[in-house]
């Protein structure tokens, strides 16, 4: 259990906190693994959980009533997320958490975690800091789809995802589906715009890879 303190030490939330605090936190700690597209918990459901990501990436998966999708966030290793009922006792996920490759989580229940941050007032500090940065990224995401069309949106998707295949063909590891739900519009806009870039000259696509064939004209379409 040492190197769960060590790594609990590399997130901002638990690097100050005293050594007899992160034994008790390291002792408490319920470790769940989850297998690839396996739920965590599901939207609507009333989750009073912080936990610490070791390994794998989670989403943050945003459902309408017509069964789409949009990934608001992912998790990744060393970083923290948490059940809103957390803070606000009884109330539901606003988001559906799904493992997207197999992950390992460490998490604690607000009975036993919200009055150690109350009385670690650096603790609360580095929490709110971290709530921060979720909301600016919040507020760019939603920018983002407010004043950004789609076709910026899916540019700027695949410099993030295939950034690094200029001249050389990389696995298409997302499905049309999943990018769709990346950048909130519909898996068969995603596909039309996608052969639009390659009209363009854009990208060279097959059906399990990419490679990026001109990066200026991509990145002028992404804004960048």
């Amino acid at each position: 259990m040492d190197s769960l303190s060590k790594k609990l030490s590399l997130s901002s939330l638990f690097a100050t906190v005293p050594p007899k605090i992160m034994d008790s936190l390291v002792q408490t700690a319920v470790k769940r693994s989850f297998s690839a597209q396996e739920v965590i918990a599901h939207q609507g459901d009333i989750w009073p959980y912080l936990f610490f990501l070791e390994w794998g990436e989670i989403a943050a998966i945003k459902e309408s009533l017509e069964g789409r999708a949009f990934i608001a966030t992912s998790i990744k290793p060393n970083d923290v997320f948490w059940g809103l009922a957390f803070f606000i006792e009884d109330s539901p996920m606003p988001v559906m958490l799904q493992a997207r490759s197999e992950a390992v989580i460490y998490l604690w229940s607000r009975e036993y975690l919200v009055p150690i941050i109350q009385d670690h007032g650096e603790m609360s500090w580095n929490l709110c800091q971290h709530m921060i940065s979720r909301m600016q990224l919040a507020s760019e995401i939603v920018e983002d789809l407010a004043f950004h069309p789609v076709m910026r949106r899916l540019a700027g998707l695949l410099l993030d995802i295939f950034g690094d295949a200029e001249d050389e063909f990389k696995s298409r590891d997302l499905t049309l589906e999943e990018m769709a739900a990346r950048i909130g519009t519909t898996r068969e806009i995603v596909c039309r715009y996608m052969y639009k870039f390659a009209e363009k000259g854009a990208i060279q696509i097959n059906r399990t890879e990419l490679k990026i064939n001109n990066r200026a004209l991509l990145e002028k379409q992404a804004g960048r």
